[in-house]
């Protein structure tokens, strides 16, 4: 039997999962206090904070760091890195260290949270990064040789669902054709053909806005808006990633909240709702046009899938393309625990970062 640990930093809380295969022994939050993340002026600053709050949280479940056989942490926005299970390697960690990644996350930090808890060399993991990167070469191309699109995205949970969906229904993910959605926070929409996340918008940059974040804009607007001097960069990159989207028009970017304002007759969140579920419909027609309208599924996931109102719209408005399957909510501590499973058990190969 292998223990394994499995490592989920999130903006307020670190999720920490504990599996002796694939037997869940405990699957719990824990909780950072705001006040506390707030004090620190980068997301790197976090790091003893959190190594010591979850070294007190599995003391107080009497587990011993050294009693754990393999840690599997959430990868992070690191360099482009192809789909699969990495060992955590000193280049990783120097590259997290140094701030070489695309973005500033508080997933950079769960390489390191790993690290720090491994005492004993144990074999330590991320799977599936934020930066997981399987696009065609056409799909890089922005419209502006300056700027390239880049693969940013929810792949943990999106390859997850997408591998789970194709054993339940006998179908080959290798040899499949799907559209993957990720309803959270930020929304990931994905086309997967043979086995590769051939296309996904970076859900900080465009498709369809989400909770806190604006989605794609008029770009001369946004142009106009940056260059007036009314806003900085900080300000302005808040407003559009966590200001932004249903928080811009409702101040609360709370999805059960608004659907209740909606269901009292609140025609403005109304029209909020329908408008960001248009949109997500939108990118899953633009993803079957990335298919070449060879679609076997449309895969809806992620906290926002459980609210059936607004997933009905988008089957209403893209059932016409694939059938639609729901798997609400998103099991990232699951996707690493099997990921590193895939490895131990010689399924796949370790892969090198």
């Amino acid at each position: 039997m292998t223990f394994i640990l499995a490592i989920n930093p999130g903006a307020t809380s670190t999720k920490v999962g504990l599996y002796e295969n694939d037997r869940e022994i405990f699957n719990e939050t824990v909780r950072h206090h705001k006040d506390e993340i707030q004090k620190f002026a980068k997301t790197l600053d976090q790091l003893e904070m959190r190594v010591a709050l979850i070294e007190k949280f599995l003391e107080e479940k009497k587990i011993a760091a050294d009693s754990i056989d393999v840690f599997v942490a959430r990868g992070g926005p690191f360099k482009p890195m192809k789909s699969g299970t990495y060992s955590i390697s000193k280049q990783m960690i120097d590259d997290v260290l140094n701030e070489r990644v695309l973005a500033d996350h508080v997933s950079n930090l769960a390489c390191l949270i790993a690290n720090k808890l491994a005492r004993k060399g144990q074999p330590k993991y991320i799977v599936d990064p934020v930066s997981v990167d399987e696009f065609d070469d056409v799909a890089r191309i922005s419209g502006l040789s300056i700027l390239e699109r880049k693969s940013l995205s929810h792949a943990l949970n999106m390859k997850m669902v997408a591998k789970r969906w194709s054993k339940e229904n006998n179908v080959d993910y290798f040899k499949s054709s799907l559209i993957v959605v990720h309803l959270g926070t930020g929304i990931s929409v994905s086309a997967h053909k043979d086995g590769r996340m051939i296309d996904v918008n970076n859900a900080n940059d465009e498709g369809p806005f989400s909770p806190q974040r604006c989605g794609t804009l008029p770009v001369t607007q946004l142009a106009k808006l940056a260059s007036g001097g009314k806003f900085d960069y900080n300000e302005l990159k808040r407003m559009l990633t966590v200001q932004g989207g249903i928080y811009s028009y409702m101040k609360t970017d709370n999805v059960p909240e608004v659907i209740n304002l909606m269901e009292q007759g609140d025609s403005k969140a109304k029209i909020v709702l329908e408008a960001m579920m248009y949109q997500v419909s939108k990118e899953v027609g633009a993803m079957a046009t990335v298919l070449s309208g060879r679609v076997h599924a449309i895969i809806i996931t992620g906290g926002i899938a459980y609210n059936k109102v607004l997933t009905d719209i988008i089957e209403k408005r893209t059932s016409f393309i694939a059938p639609i399957f729901l798997y609400p909510g998103e099991d990232e501590i699951l996707a690493l625990v099997t990921g590193a499973l895939r490895v131990i058990n010689k399924e796949e190969k370790e892969l090198e970062y």
